[in-house]
Protein backbone atom coordinates (compact mmCIF):
# COMPACT_ATOMS: atom_id res chain seq x y z
CA UNK A 1 0.00 0.00 0.00
CA UNK A 2 1.25 3.69 -0.73
CA UNK A 3 2.24 5.56 2.46
CA UNK A 4 1.77 8.70 0.48
CA UNK A 5 -1.36 9.91 -2.05
CA UNK A 6 -1.38 11.44 -5.21
CA UNK A 7 -2.57 14.95 -3.65
CA UNK A 8 0.75 14.99 -2.14
CA UNK A 9 2.84 15.04 -4.52
CA UNK A 10 4.18 18.17 -5.90
CA UNK A 11 2.50 19.68 -8.99
CA UNK A 12 4.37 21.20 -11.95
CA UNK A 13 3.83 24.86 -12.64
CA UNK A 14 2.04 25.51 -15.93
CA UNK A 15 4.19 28.56 -16.43
CA UNK A 16 7.67 28.93 -15.75
CA UNK A 17 9.05 32.47 -14.30
CA UNK A 18 12.78 33.69 -14.52
CA UNK A 19 14.57 32.69 -10.94
CA UNK A 20 14.64 35.02 -8.02
CA UNK A 21 17.86 36.37 -7.54
CA UNK A 22 19.48 39.18 -4.76
CA UNK A 23 20.10 41.85 -6.41
CA UNK A 24 21.02 45.95 -6.19
CA UNK A 25 18.48 48.20 -6.24
CA UNK A 26 19.69 49.57 -9.30
CA UNK A 27 20.19 46.24 -10.94
CA UNK A 28 17.19 45.37 -10.19
CA UNK A 29 15.41 48.19 -11.48
CA UNK A 30 17.11 48.07 -15.01
CA UNK A 31 16.02 44.41 -14.88
CA UNK A 32 12.26 45.20 -14.12
CA UNK A 33 13.04 47.86 -17.04
CA UNK A 34 14.66 45.49 -19.42
CA UNK A 35 11.69 42.91 -18.68
CA UNK A 36 9.29 45.37 -19.50
CA UNK A 37 11.18 46.56 -22.63
CA UNK A 38 11.54 42.69 -23.85
CA UNK A 39 7.51 41.98 -24.02
CA UNK A 40 6.50 45.99 -25.28
CA UNK A 41 8.63 45.33 -28.15
CA UNK A 42 5.82 43.29 -29.83
CA UNK A 43 3.11 43.98 -27.84
CA UNK A 44 1.31 47.00 -26.72
CA UNK A 45 1.40 48.71 -23.46
CA UNK A 46 -2.45 47.82 -23.05
CA UNK A 47 -1.31 44.00 -23.44
CA UNK A 48 1.40 43.95 -20.58
CA UNK A 49 0.35 43.55 -17.32
CA UNK A 50 3.11 43.90 -14.28
CA UNK A 51 2.90 40.33 -13.37
CA UNK A 52 3.83 39.68 -16.47
CA UNK A 53 7.06 41.92 -16.07
CA UNK A 54 7.23 40.70 -12.57
CA UNK A 55 7.08 36.98 -14.27
CA UNK A 56 9.64 38.13 -16.73
CA UNK A 57 12.04 39.55 -13.87
CA UNK A 58 11.54 36.74 -11.48
CA UNK A 59 10.23 39.24 -9.96
CA UNK A 60 7.23 39.79 -7.39
CA UNK A 61 4.33 41.64 -8.28
CA UNK A 62 5.26 44.14 -4.58
CA UNK A 63 8.65 44.26 -5.98
CA UNK A 64 7.48 46.03 -9.06
CA UNK A 65 4.91 48.27 -7.27
CA UNK A 66 7.97 49.10 -4.41
CA UNK A 67 10.05 50.30 -7.47
CA UNK A 68 7.41 51.74 -9.90
CA UNK A 69 4.30 53.61 -7.78
CA UNK A 70 2.35 53.05 -10.94
CA UNK A 71 1.64 50.93 -14.54
CA UNK A 72 2.61 53.88 -15.82
CA UNK A 73 5.59 54.62 -14.26
CA UNK A 74 6.94 51.71 -15.17
CA UNK A 75 6.63 51.47 -18.99
CA UNK A 76 7.54 55.59 -18.88
CA UNK A 77 10.70 54.53 -17.71
CA UNK A 78 11.14 51.77 -20.00
CA UNK A 79 10.39 53.96 -22.83
CA UNK A 80 12.56 56.84 -21.65
CA UNK A 81 15.74 53.82 -21.70
CA UNK A 82 14.77 53.11 -25.58
CA UNK A 83 14.53 56.39 -26.41
CA UNK A 84 17.85 57.05 -24.61
CA UNK A 85 19.21 53.68 -26.62
CA UNK A 86 18.14 54.91 -29.70
CA UNK A 87 20.09 58.67 -29.62
CA UNK A 88 23.10 56.45 -28.50
CA UNK A 89 22.78 54.70 -32.23
CA UNK A 90 21.83 57.54 -33.97
CA UNK A 91 24.97 59.33 -32.78
CA UNK A 92 27.37 56.31 -33.73
CA UNK A 93 29.88 57.18 -36.60
CA UNK A 94 32.93 55.68 -37.63
CA UNK A 95 36.10 57.10 -38.40
CA UNK A 96 36.47 58.39 -42.18
CA UNK A 97 32.14 58.75 -42.71
CA UNK A 98 31.10 61.21 -45.37
CA UNK A 99 28.55 62.92 -44.82
CA UNK A 100 26.29 61.27 -46.91
CA UNK A 101 27.42 57.58 -44.84
CA UNK A 102 26.39 59.23 -41.81
CA UNK A 103 23.04 60.20 -42.66
CA UNK A 104 23.12 56.49 -44.14
CA UNK A 105 24.06 55.09 -40.90
CA UNK A 106 21.73 56.86 -38.81
CA UNK A 107 18.59 56.07 -41.12
CA UNK A 108 19.29 52.66 -41.03
CA UNK A 109 19.92 53.06 -36.95
CA UNK A 110 16.23 54.68 -36.79
CA UNK A 111 14.80 52.05 -38.73
CA UNK A 112 16.28 49.24 -37.17
CA UNK A 113 15.29 50.67 -33.57
CA UNK A 114 11.94 51.12 -34.98
CA UNK A 115 11.47 47.70 -36.32
CA UNK A 116 13.15 45.67 -32.81
CA UNK A 117 11.22 47.84 -30.85
CA UNK A 118 7.99 48.05 -32.99
CA UNK A 119 5.43 48.50 -29.93
CA UNK A 120 7.18 50.56 -28.05
CA UNK A 121 7.59 52.50 -30.57
CA UNK A 122 4.39 53.37 -32.12
CA UNK A 123 3.02 54.64 -28.33
CA UNK A 124 6.24 56.69 -28.11
CA UNK A 125 5.37 58.81 -31.51
CA UNK A 126 1.83 58.01 -31.03
CA UNK A 127 1.92 59.60 -27.96
CA UNK A 128 0.18 56.65 -25.65
CA UNK A 129 -1.67 57.07 -22.53
CA UNK A 130 -0.42 54.24 -21.18
CA UNK A 131 2.94 55.22 -20.71
CA UNK A 132 2.18 58.08 -18.81
CA UNK A 133 0.88 61.80 -19.01
CA UNK A 134 0.85 63.46 -22.88
CA UNK A 135 3.63 66.20 -21.60
CA UNK A 136 6.25 62.73 -20.79
CA UNK A 137 5.28 61.04 -23.58
CA UNK A 138 5.96 64.12 -26.16
CA UNK A 139 8.96 65.10 -24.13
CA UNK A 140 10.63 61.73 -25.45
CA UNK A 141 9.29 62.59 -28.83
CA UNK A 142 11.36 65.53 -28.91
CA UNK A 143 14.22 64.63 -27.50
CA UNK A 144 14.37 61.84 -30.31
CA UNK A 145 13.57 64.57 -33.22
CA UNK A 146 16.12 66.78 -31.59
CA UNK A 147 18.92 64.08 -31.77
CA UNK A 148 17.50 63.31 -35.85
CA UNK A 149 17.85 67.00 -36.48
CA UNK A 150 20.80 67.94 -34.92
CA UNK A 151 22.56 65.02 -36.60
CA UNK A 152 21.16 66.25 -39.83
CA UNK A 153 22.93 69.58 -39.22
CA UNK A 154 25.98 68.53 -38.19
CA UNK A 155 25.89 65.89 -41.15
CA UNK A 156 25.43 68.82 -43.40
CA UNK A 157 28.03 71.01 -42.49
CA UNK A 158 25.19 73.79 -41.85
CA UNK A 159 26.51 76.65 -40.44
CA UNK A 160 25.07 78.17 -37.37
CA UNK A 161 22.71 79.61 -36.98
CA UNK A 162 21.20 76.84 -39.60
CA UNK A 163 19.45 78.82 -42.70
CA UNK A 164 15.37 78.95 -41.71
CA UNK A 165 14.51 77.27 -45.18
CA UNK A 166 17.06 74.55 -44.26
CA UNK A 167 15.83 74.10 -40.21
CA UNK A 168 12.01 73.95 -41.86
CA UNK A 169 13.24 71.83 -44.51
CA UNK A 170 15.16 69.25 -42.15
CA UNK A 171 12.59 69.37 -39.62
CA UNK A 172 9.92 68.53 -42.01
CA UNK A 173 12.02 65.41 -43.18
CA UNK A 174 12.20 63.92 -39.90
CA UNK A 175 8.44 64.11 -38.93
CA UNK A 176 7.81 62.62 -42.53
CA UNK A 177 10.57 59.79 -41.94
CA UNK A 178 8.44 59.09 -38.65
CA UNK A 179 5.39 58.73 -40.48
CA UNK A 180 6.90 56.72 -43.10
CA UNK A 181 8.25 54.57 -39.94
CA UNK A 182 5.02 54.42 -38.65
CA UNK A 183 2.92 53.67 -41.87
CA UNK A 184 6.19 50.69 -42.32
CA UNK A 185 5.28 49.06 -39.30
CA UNK A 186 1.50 48.82 -40.02
CA UNK A 187 1.85 47.35 -43.52
CA UNK A 188 5.02 45.57 -43.41
CA UNK A 189 4.79 45.75 -47.18
CA UNK A 190 8.04 46.83 -48.06
CA UNK A 191 11.98 45.48 -46.93
CA UNK A 192 13.48 47.49 -44.52
CA UNK A 193 16.30 48.06 -46.86
CA UNK A 194 14.03 49.62 -48.99
CA UNK A 195 12.12 51.79 -46.58
CA UNK A 196 15.47 52.96 -45.63
CA UNK A 197 16.62 53.57 -49.20
CA UNK A 198 13.38 55.31 -49.25
CA UNK A 199 14.16 57.61 -46.55
CA UNK A 200 17.49 58.92 -47.75
CA UNK A 201 16.05 59.60 -51.25
CA UNK A 202 13.39 61.70 -50.06
CA UNK A 203 15.50 63.69 -48.04
CA UNK A 204 17.92 64.30 -51.24
CA UNK A 205 14.81 65.43 -53.38
CA UNK A 206 13.88 68.03 -50.52
CA UNK A 207 17.79 69.53 -50.18
CA UNK A 208 17.16 69.79 -54.25
CA UNK A 209 13.98 71.41 -53.71
CA UNK A 210 15.56 74.22 -51.95
CA UNK A 211 18.77 74.46 -54.14
CA UNK A 212 21.03 72.88 -50.88
CA UNK A 213 23.50 70.47 -52.07
CA UNK A 214 23.11 67.02 -51.86
CA UNK A 215 25.61 65.22 -49.49
CA UNK A 216 28.10 62.93 -51.12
Amino acid sequence: MQSESRSSQPVPSATRTAPRRRLSVDRRRDELIEAALDLLASRGPDEVSVDDVAQAAGASRALVYHYFGTKQELYAAALSKAAAELTRRLAQVEPGDTPLQRLDRAVRAFVEFAEAHSAGFVALLGGSAAYGSGGESAALVHSVEDTVYELLVEGLGEPTPVNPVVRMTLKCWVAAAETAVLDWLKHQDLARVEVEQQLIVQLGALLMAIGHEVPV
